[in-house]
């Protein structure tokens, strides 16, 4: 039987490049090489598309060929330049293991889509929604879905420091991670705050800070056929989590553990998994992604952020949540191929 002929693309123009490269290297370890014939397609810092042997610590400087995604549906894959010429390889499906603006906000799911190769993940519009993270709290109230009390800001407005119940977080509305994000106590921090904010985007969330222990679920399936991870939890050495280190992000967090399984009364945990689901289902995702909640002292569960692409690396919580609940990343892949081929799980 042929083996399915698998584009993995890594890296990209985000702050969260190194952390994309590293997900790419684990994702290549547990890859069934018997099953699949990988075409690893690395995206440099400054947008160059390289087709390479693979993600290793070298690639940007290996024997590389420069390749493209076509949008021509009838290419259904890679355009490869050789010696002034172009290849083409077809594509059965594509595994996009990129993080934050470019990769997860929906630009890499609507060249996916016009190129007419099936890919793994949430398709542009949920992609999108849930990068933003003010429209994502937007659809998940009216769905019901406690959130944060949040206020935006957009490029040239200003808002009032008086008006806000400290403490709160400032964050860009629309990046991966933590990159951008503080933690402000008194009004005189906050315009300081939003304008470290604004390097990331022009967009800027502020949040209403949540009592309770951070939480996450990870979700994988379609529609009603969705199958949650162990339910992890925050464990902090100090100040707030941050999921990277922003000098150093390939290394991890510097302040937190994640906890597997989450040390919380059986209740709350089907409490997490059915908001997860919840939460997942109104923002219409589908193939995988990882739903952050915070789990306050009297049992409510109020909605974090969804991370439509989560990372994959050794340390990553949405493989160590799913490696708990007895699915191995291997076994991860096989259910996203799948799902990405059929809609269904097999």
């Amino acid at each position: 039987m042929d083996r399915l002929k698998v584009g993995i693309i890594f890296g990209g123009r985000s702050e969260e490049h190194p952390v994309s490269v590293k997900s790419a290297r684990e994702v290549a370890r547990n890859l069934d090489i018997e099953k699949y014939e990988p075409f690893y397609v690395g995206i440099t810092k400054s947008g160059a598309w390289k087709l390479c042997d693979g993600p290793d610590a070298d690639w940007e400087n290996s024997s590389c060929r420069p390749a493209v995604l076509s949008p021509d549906s009838s290419v259904h894959g890679l355009l490869v330049q050789e010696q002034g010429r172009y290849e083409t390889i077809r594509l059965d499906v594509v595994l996009p293991v990129l993080h934050g603006t470019l990769g997860e906000d929906g630009a890499m799911q609507g060249l996916l889509e016009l190129s007419g190769i099936p890919y793994i993940g949430c398709d542009v519009q949920s992609s999108a929604l849930c990068m933003d993270k003010s429209l994502a709290y937007i659809v998940a109230r009216s769905a019901g879905i406690a959130t944060p009390n949040f206020w935006t800001v957009t490029a040239n407005e200003n808002i009032d420091p008086d008006r806000l119940p400290y403490p709160v977080f400032v964050k860009p509305a629309r990046s991966g991670s933590s990159f951008g994000v503080t933690k402000v106590s008194r009004e005189e921090e906050l315009l300081s705050a939003v304008e470290t904010a604004r390097k990331y985007d022009s967009k800027v969330l502020i949040e209403e800070a949540v009592v309770g222990s951070e939480i996450g679920c990870a979700i994988l399936g379609n529609d009603l056929n969705l199958v949650a991870g162990e339910v992890d939890q925050i464990a902090l050495s100090h100040g707030f989590f941050r999921i990277h280190q922003e000098d150093e992000p390939e290394t991890g967090s510097e302040n937190s553990t994640a906890v597997v399984p989450a040390d919380i009364p059986e209740e709350s945990r089907l409490l997490v998994e059915e908001t997860a689901k919840a939460v997942y289902r109104a923002l219409g995702c589908r193939g995988l992604s990882r739903v952050d909640m915070f789990l306050k002292d009297d049992g409510e569960v109020v909605l974090n952020e969804v991370n439509t692409l989560p990372g994959m690396t050794s340390y990553s919580r949405y493989p160590r949540m799913m490696a708990a609940a007895g699915l191995p990343l291997s076994e991860v892949i096989d259910r996203t191929v799948s799902l990405a081929l059929t809609g269904k799980i097999r």
